[in-house]
């Protein structure tokens, strides 16, 4: 494993670049809120609408399909120009796909819904690009782990849902505002309006820092190099998984540990915190020790916890959650760590390439609950969360080996500097 040695480190920003990464962080966090509020809110979907195990998922992961694919296009738009714009747009468009659900008569009609919500997710390319022109390379690694931190809009989703849920029931409702599961959609919308707002009035404006027009070809240039996918496959692990689990969890503690499910929600919680609010100090580490060695020591945590999980069938609650909370602290570090290593190498197409790695790791988040939910029903061993988590294990160590022994192959190759700084 490669040594973390500390390369200097400036950890202020300035007044515009802390306007920007506050405001979209915020923003984010809400808008990761929606992209994934049907793992809550389907559940009670699910007895409405009398769906199966199949539509359920499918409902869960079209938000997600929808947000990874029309990451590059956005990361994109946002490097042509600036960030603001295209950030608060995704806002709003996210607000109203949220309160169209809020009022939808039928599954068909969510189904149709389902992918409007995912625009949600596409403001992480968006906002990743706009962080990166107005922070600068010694602070874009906790800048970006910070905004990253943002995922944590999952946990809101967990403990606020089904508290909105309970506190007004669908026979509550009044002529607006709608009760029961629909109430959070409602919210939600408000909150997302509330965000755009703030955005608006608090950061500043994108004239400075847009681009003169180039050629499509030239923005994706980068993505030619085998490097760019490599990076995606590392945030397929890190993120996808991520996405995958906060999707696959409720259902698995309701289901399997037959908890209400706000408790379910709290579980889960308890794996979102550290996959989410340990981003920053994911940046940290990657700004001060480099960024490749931090990825290949979460990779190392992840499959510390991972191993275990998938070998043994029946494992009770407590080490459940502990597996899983160390699951959290590998993904959150490893998250904010590519990144960084995507700001590294493409500084100056840091929406096409951030586009590109997001767009395949949301990509893992949207196949990898389909693969659980297949391995599920025909693995035999009903509900066995480590049925489930086996092909996330072996993904996790064929994309693991082949960074730990390339980064070994770098520091045997790598040239000694004079200052013996880490060169990422």
């Amino acid at each position: 494993m490669t040594p973390l040695t500390p390369t200097p480190y400036v950890p202020r920003l300035s007044g515009p670049a802390a306007r920007v990464v506050t405001a979209s962080t915020l923003g984010f966090t809400m808008m990761f809120a929606v992209w994934v509020m049907f793992a809550i809110i389907g559940l009670p979907m699910r007895k409405q609408f009398h769906l199966s195990d199949a539509q359920f998922t499918l409902l869960s992961a079209l938000p997600v399909l929808t947000g990874s694919l029309l990451r590059l296009p956005g990361g994109i738009l946002a490097d042509r120009f600036g960030g603001k714009r295209p950030f608060m747009i995704l806002l709003v468009l996210a607000a109203l796909a949220s309160l169209a659900v809020a009022y939808a008569p039928s599954y068909g009609l969510l189904l149709w819904l389902a992918p409007l919500v995912g625009l949600a997710g596409v403001s992480f390319a968006v906002g990743s690009s706009w962080i990166a022109q107005w922070v600068d390379g010694g602070n874009r690694g906790l800048a970006l782990g910070t905004f990253g931190a943002g995922n944590a809009g999952a946990s809101i989703t967990k403990l606020l849902a089904p508290l909105l849920i309970a506190a007004l029931p669908a026979t509550a409702a009044g002529a607006f505002i709608p009760g029961g599961w629909r109430v959070v959609p409602f919210v939600f919308a408000g909150l997302l309006l509330l965000s755009a707002l703030f955005t608006l009035l608090y950061t500043p404006g994108d004239s400075d820092k847009t681009r003169a027009p180039r050629p499509l070809s030239e923005w994706l240039s980068p993505l030619k190099s085998v490097q760019v996918w490599r990076f995606g496959l590392y945030y397929v692990v890190f993120f996808g998984a991520y996405v995958a689990l906060s999707l696959f969890l409720p259902k698995y503690y309701v289901d399997h540990d037959k908890v209400p499910l706000a408790e379910a929600g709290l579980l889960t919680a308890l794996f979102i915190f550290p996959a989410s609010l340990l981003r920053p100090l994911g940046g940290y580490l990657s700004d001060r020790f480099g960024a490749r060695g931090t990825t290949v020591a979460a990779f190392g945590l992840m499959i510390l916890a991972l191993i275990p999980l998938a070998l043994n069938a029946a494992y009770a609650l407590t080490p459940f959650l502990l597996l899983t909370l160390l699951l959290g602290v590998g993904m959150g570090i490893g998250k904010a760590s590519t990144y960084k290593l995507v700001s590294n190498h493409f500084p100056s197409e840091m929406g096409a390439v951030g586009g590109l790695v997001g767009l395949l790791g949301g990509l893992g988040g949207f196949f990898l609950p389909l693969i659980f939910s297949y391995v599920k029903t025909h693995s035999g061993v009903v509900q066995a969360a480590p049925a489930v988590l086996l092909p996330l294990t072996v993904l996790a160590l064929a994309v693991f080996v082949p960074s730990m022994l390339s980064v070994r192959r770098r520091e045997l190759n790598a040239p000694v500097t004079p200052a013996g700084l880490a060169t990422d």
